[in-house]
């Protein structure tokens, strides 16, 4: 059984940090794609950041360039999403995603039918 298990959120103070984790079980995610995916109260999905498996290539949205780091750890099987200087704007529900093959703009918009698994999420609150 394929799981992606979310663990890290909580709850910061502007300006902090946080790790998050993404435990990845039951296949050979080598040519995936894993992404990190936010969602706020009453907004959409969008997409945070994502990794290549195999070549550790990564890509960042602009709203989180310069203060995120996505990162994979081969041997944990693990992907991590560095978070530093927090913005109560970065609140929100934090969801790993697992795509095999290129991502599609689809995919970059956040539609789940475009991921082939997803984890159950984490919460991210950052207070003023």
């Amino acid at each position: 059984q394929v799981q992606l298990v979310e663990s890290g959120g909580g709850l910061v103070q502007a300006g902090g940090s946080l790790r998050l984790s993404c435990a990845a079980s039951g296949r050979t995610f080598s040519n995936y794609y894993m992404g990190w995916f936010r969602q706020a109260p009453g907004k959409e999905r969008e997409f945070v950041a994502a990794v290549t498996w195999s070549s550790g290539s990564t890509y960042l949205a602009d709203a989180v360039k310069g203060r995120f780091t996505i990162s994979r750890d081969n041997a944990k099987n693990t992907v991590y999403l560095q978070m530093n200087s927090l913005k109560p704007e970065d609140t929100a529900v934090y969801y790993c995603a697992a795509r095999k093959g290129p991502p599609n703009s689809s995919w970059y918009r956040g539609y789940s039918t475009e991921s082939d698994y997803w984890g159950q999420g984490t919460q991210v609150t950052v207070s003023s």
